[in-house]
Formats: structure tokens, sequence, C-alpha cells
């Protein structure tokens, strides 16, 4: 079983998830139309990212974590991980807006995108001659400050409150991974700074990969709402509009 880890954690990450996607409130099998186009792009984008710096060798996968099956120089789990990952971490954006609504959320959140994205835009540009580093952080922060000059600024508090909560499993899986380790980093290419055993880069590569999820499954969602294209489930309760985002 320990061979496969990998593998495991993919499956782990995705059953809860999965078996409560049809709880009554959530019902968040009724929004797959648009999670899964969300999660192919967002997907097609990393998995590009993923092969080139595992050719460059910015990191690289312990096989003896693996099942040895391997796409694109880059091992089936991997794979599976830009599945798994933003489907449980879109579910637990929807369980948040479904369960909390508008509770809790920062009402000031473009300054704050502005001021988040300002930060790491110059963290990336100070850190050109690393390619992790400057890569993640310059994409994040060039995208928040984008949105946080447009009428989506002062709606990103659903977003950044889940992001905050998926940090939790975050660590707990990409803990794992590092620790065994089952992915290996090339420390010349990034900041060699550790949040444990986790690289400072993960949680910012995260962010990104969340970000762009949500913001095409919000714009599927606005474009094709849930009573067009199932037509048969009344009383959804879906946000029929990108706004909600």
């Amino acid at each position: 079983m320990m061979d496969y880890i990998y593998l495991w954690l993919n499956i782990g990450t995705l059953a809860f998830p999965l078996l409560l996607s049809f709880d009554r409130k959530v019902a968040f099998f009724r929004r797959w139309y648009a999670l899964f186009p969300a999660i192919a792009f967002a997907g097609g984008i990393f998995i590009i990212w993923d092969v080139w710096f595992t050719e460059m060798g910015v990191w690289s996968f312990n096989p003896a974590y693996l099942t040895g099956i391997y796409l694109l120089n880059l091992p089936l789990e991997e794979w599976l991980f830009f599945l798994t990952i933003p489907y449980a971490c879109v579910f637990i954006y929807d369980c948040l807006n479904a369960y909390m609504g508008n509770k809790l959320l920062l009402k000031q959140t473009a300054p704050l995108s502005l001021g988040i994205g300002s930060v790491l835009l110059l963290i990336g540009l100070s850190n050109l001659d690393l390619w992790y580093t400057s890569i993640t952080f310059i994409s994040m922060g060039l995208l928040l400050i984008l949105v946080s000059r447009s009428t989506l600024g002062s709606q990103l508090g659903k977003f950044y409150r889940a992001y905050l909560v998926h940090l939790i499993p975050f660590f707990t899986v990409n803990g794992v991974l590092t620790a065994l380790p089952v992915v290996m980093y090339n420390d010349a290419e990034n900041v060699g700074i550790r949040l444990g055993t986790v690289p400072a880069e993960d949680p910012i590569y995260s962010m990104l990969l969340l970000f762009l999820t949500i913001t095409v499954y919000e714009f599927i969602q606005a474009k094709f709402p849930v009573k067009r294209a199932f037509p048969s489930v009344p009383n959804a309760n879906i946000p029929s509009s990108y706004d909600s985002y």
C-alpha cells in the first residue's frame, strides 16, 4: 500500500467530496457541467507547466511511491492530482457558500487583492533567477492586481474564505508528498523556505490553481444557468450569475 502512496492520496482526496456531492443543500453534482470544463481548462495549463518544469529539473517524482505509469513524462498520479485537488477545493468553495452564505466575508476585497497581488508580484520580480518562485508569484500577483481593478474586485470574499479553509487539507496532503518525499524539489529553483516540509511557493501555486478553476467555473454557470442545463431539476438554489463569485 505504501508503494502507491501518491495514488492513495488522490483517492482519499476525492472520496469524501465525491460521496457528499449529492448532499441536498449543496447538490454539488448539479454543477458538474460547469466544474469539469473548469477543471480541464485550469488542469491543461498546469499540466503543460508541470511537464516543462519536470523536464527542466525544477521538481521530480520518487518512483518508490508511484505505480510506474507515465504520460508525457509525468506519473499517472500527477495527472490525477489536477482532477482530485480542484474537485475537492471547489467542493469546499460551494459548501461554504451553501452553509455560510455571506457570513464572515471581507468587504474590502479589492484593496486586499491589490495589496496581496503587489506583494506577490514584487517577490516574483525579485527572484527572476528562480523558475518556480518567479513564475508562480508573478502569475498570481498579476491576476490579483487585474481582478482588484475590475468589477470583480469587491466580490472575492468567497474565494479567499475557501482558500483559507482549503489550506488545512492542502498542508496535510502536501506534507505527506514532501516529507517522504514523493515530490522532490530542486531548491536551486525556489527560495528554499519550507513551511514544515512544504516549499513556500506551494500555497501560492495552489492558490493559482484554485483561482483559475473557480473563475472558469463561475463564468460557465453565469453563461449557462443550471435551470437551462437541467430543466427538470426544480429549486436548484444555484448561483446564476458571475456576481456570486
